[in-house]
């Protein structure tokens, strides 16, 4: 069952419509209606393509969040072959807003890992809503650490609203968790790729995004703060989202300009939830090519590749 977003109310209504002229003729003799229902569900499709070529940040800030978009562990079972789980930080436990291990993505041995939100109302509490405690962040750490000690690639998913703001993560030093694992990210000596699959809200997600390539999904958001909390600071007004949205440049568009992400990987029309195969297949093609390429690069050639690569970040003029 399709869920629709508050902009989405037209399309909802055409949908509707049509489903409601399925049910009837398949309850009752008469003439048929499939002429009707083939141009209400061509008129639904053009519309939906419409509305998606231009939307809003604060648009795509909502199908960002949308609750049957792909998740990290969509894009591992669909894309990675002989994946293992590797559990804890080794310190204080194991943090389920974020997942990681071994497995193998196109024939190669990487590492995995990447914010998990939940799907069902149980999955997403066990998950915390992808928001990671400190020792999620140190789980990154120990599986980094590992991927330069076996020189194998990593693969990382960005998709959180940002780390868990609560009092035990303070207890348990988030800050420097976060910091460490940034750090770890860029003194990788084997090539990085993150994909940006949904939110990619502040410390919480660039601690596992400082890779030698940063794609993200044509609907996804990457941004220092939340539109609701950037609001909250700026305007004293949390309502004002919509347009702190526009105002923080948090668009790939905006976002490839400013070099801060290096490729927009186009979705399905109306967002990756409408065809999430679709679109999981499309991002491993793209991380695939960069890869390919960064493989190619001794480990110096590697670090200087990513130290150069947030050297250009808001530079202009550049390629």
């Amino acid at each position: 069952m399709t869920t629709y977003l508050d902009f989405e109310k037209p399309i909802a209504e055409l949908d509707t419509k049509i489903h409601e002229l399925e049910a009837l003729a398949a309850t009752r003799e008469g003439p048929s209606i499939a002429d009707e229902v083939q141009k209400l569900r061509s008129k639904s499709a053009r519309q939906l393509k419409d509305l998606y070529s231009d939307l809003s940040a604060w648009h795509k800030t909502q199908v960002a969040r949308h609750p049957n978009r792909p998740h990290f562990l969509d894009y591992v079972n669909h894309l990675c072959e002989d994946y293992q789980e590797l559990s804890g930080d080794r310190v204080f436990g194991d943090d389920n807003a974020i997942l990681g291990g071994l497995a193998t993505f196109k024939g190669r041995s990487v590492v995995v890992m990447g914010h998990e939100k939940g799907r069902t109302t149980e999955s997403r509490l066990k998950h915390n809503f992808g928001m990671a405690h400190p020792e999620g962040y140190r789980k990154t750490v120990r599986l980094m650490d590992m991927a330069e000690k076996f020189n194998l690639p990593v693969l990382s998913f960005v998709d959180t609203a940002g780390a868990y703001p609560g009092k035990a993560g303070e207890e348990r030093g988030q800050a420097e968790a976060i910091a460490r694992s940034t750090e770890r990210c860029l003194t990788l000596p084997v090539p990085m790729v993150a994909l940006i699959i949904g939110e990619g809200g502040s410390g919480g997600a660039i601690a596992i995004a400082a890779a030698n390539k940063v794609l993200m999904l044509e609907h996804s958001i990457y941004s220092v703060i939340s539109p609701e909390g950037c609001a909250s600071i700026l305007y004293r007004d949390a309502v004002k989202a919509k347009d702190a949205a526009e105002a923080m440049k948090i668009t790939g568009e905006h976002l490839l300009k400013l070099h801060i992400v290096d490729q927009v990987i186009k979705e399905p029309i109306g967002g990756a939830h409408r065809d999430p195969e679709l679109a999981v297949k499309d991002a491993g093609k793209a991380i695939e090519k960069e890869l390919k390429a960064l493989l190619k690069l001794s480990p110096e050639e590697v670090k200087r590749q990513r130290r150069e690569r947030f050297y250009a970040i808001g530079r202009e003029g550049m390629g």
